[in-house]
């Protein structure tokens, strides 16, 4: 049993850690930090840079918990009027960035970044940055409940929904819970990642979650 709710600000590290566990064999993120052993320690230092780095304002982190309060779960999601990630932000965090990537991946990551946000939608949305499960708890539902969670939220206020999925099984996920492929977004190293909206519940043919 879990239950699903607000991460406090105190919890990012533990969020971090969640996320870095999930995403170290993830396409994207091996294009980013490499194939090297110690990926999962990498791929945590940059998720914990990417959380740090954000405006808290903006952003919206819901956790699942199991019954003893382990954070078993996660998503990270950018609010429709988010600011994002400014430049003085993203300086300060940028020890965090070179230990997770090293200095010769930064290009690459740079790259990566530059293309998905030329695919990011221009109506208001809210954004799924990232959602990702330990692995002892993967095929339990946790990932499902985490998305449902916020997306009532989304459609009380009648806004879209917008993430990138880096594989079929993800995608298989998230078209249950009403997104559709918008295709393939090409620029990223060593992946191919699909773009996918959720339009909002007043448009027109939305398709239905299933």
């Amino acid at each position: 049993m879990f239950d699903v709710g607000a991460a406090s600000r105190a919890e990012l590290a533990a969020v971090a850690g969640v996320l870095g566990e999930a995403f170290a064999d993830d396409p994207v993120v091996v294009g980013m930090i490499g194939t090297a052993d110690g990926r999962c320690e990498r791929a945590t230092a940059l998720y914990a840079a990417l959380l740090r780095a954000q405006d808290p304002d903006g952003i919206e982190v819901d956790v699942a918990r199991d019954e003893t309060g382990l954070i078993v779960g996660a998503a990270v999601w950018e609010r429709p009027d988010a600011r994002g990630a400014t430049a003085r932000r993203l300086l300060r965090e940028a020890p965090g960035f070179l230990q997770a990537l090293g200095p010769l991946r930064v290009p690459l990551a740079l790259r990566g970044w530059n293309a998905f946000v030329r695919h990011r939608p221009a109506e208001p949305h809210w954004y799924l940055g990232e959602i990702g499960v330990r692995a002892a708890q993967r095929g339990t539902g946790v990932g499902s409940r985490l998305l449902a969670h916020r997306l009532r939220h989304v459609d009380d206020h009648a806004h879209g929904a917008y993430l990138e999925s880096s594989t079929p099984r993800n995608r298989a996920l998230y078209v249950r819970h009403g997104f559709e492929s918008r295709g393939e977004i090409r620029g990223v190293h060593a992946a191919r990642p699909t773009a996918m909206w959720r339009p909002p519940v007043d448009a027109p043919g939305r398709p239905a979650a299933r």
